[in-house]
């Protein structure tokens, strides 16, 4: 499961939530640019470098600008700083979703749903981070996912966690715990503590400088979305987990 909450994870689970028919994800920006061009009027192009949209493509990395006017029915070709490289690196899994603190709640879900399917696999979940360097942003959205994941289950049955998962399940806990969850649990306006956790960290912190503090909202929505984001070796698409696959 890769997690880049800032932006990436939440920006392609909201292309598909709008009805985008896929999200092509690829790491180099000039494969990005003649996967475009081939696909023609059937695809958009999204991404960023430096946290800015891409000289020449239609959208950037905000989830802001996917909107079901602009993804629906189509595909987004799409390549970021960070997650994209991060899916790319986890092309030999099993199975590779994309999470968020926005569609934790969902992802969780289709994790131990597969992963039980494939006789009790294990769940990696694998933070972006920036430049190679691990940030707290994506720290506290596996936290938030693993939170999810607890729900409902007793003692007896819990989830084994590597001390790296325990400490990120613990500092999302702590950090919503501090701020309180809003009336609707955080889907249309998140915890503030959470946004301010969001604006601390390295992400959120170049998100500022860039005049992208609107986007730290739109990534704290705590289950503001049901899409999760599964790879389709077939098609190399990124798809909604449940849609058709072949």
């Amino acid at each position: 499961m890769v997690i880049d909450v800032l932006r990436a994870s939440t920006t392609m689970a909201t292309a598909l939530a709008h009805g985008a028919s896929g999200v092509l994800p690829v790491r180099d920006l000039a494969e990005a640019r003649s996967r475009g061009l081939a696909l023609g009027p059937a695809a958009i192009t999204g991404g960023e470098r430096g946290g800015r949209r891409i000289e020449g493509f239609d959208l950037g990395n905000s989830p802001l600008e996917y909107g079901r006017d602009r993804v629906a029915g189509r595909t987004v070709v799409f390549t970021t700083t960070n997650g994209t490289a991060a899916i790319d690196a986890c092309r030999d899994a099993r199975e590779v979703l994309v999470g968020a603190v926005a569609n934790r709640t969902a992802v969780a879900a289709a994790a131990r749903r597969l992963a039980l399917a494939a006789g009790g696999a294990d769940v990696h979940l694998v933070c972006a981070g920036t430049d190679g360097i691990e940030t707290r942003e994506d720290l506290l959205g596996a936290g938030a996912i693993l939170d999810a994941a607890a729900r409902g289950r007793t003692a007896t049955d819990d989830d084994v966690l590597d001390p790296d998962a325990v400490l990120a399940l613990a500092d999302f806990r702590g950090v919503v715990a501090a701020g309180g969850d809003a009336s609707d649990g955080g889907r249309t306006t998140p915890p503030p503590a959470l946004v301010e956790a969001f604006r601390g960290a390295a992400g959120g912190r170049n998100l500022v400088a860039l005049g992208m503090e609107a986007d730290l909202v739109a990534c704290a929505r705590i289950d503001g979305l049901v899409a999760v984001p599964r790879l389709d070796r077939t098609s190399g698409l990124l798809i909604a987990d449940g849609a058709a696959r072949g």
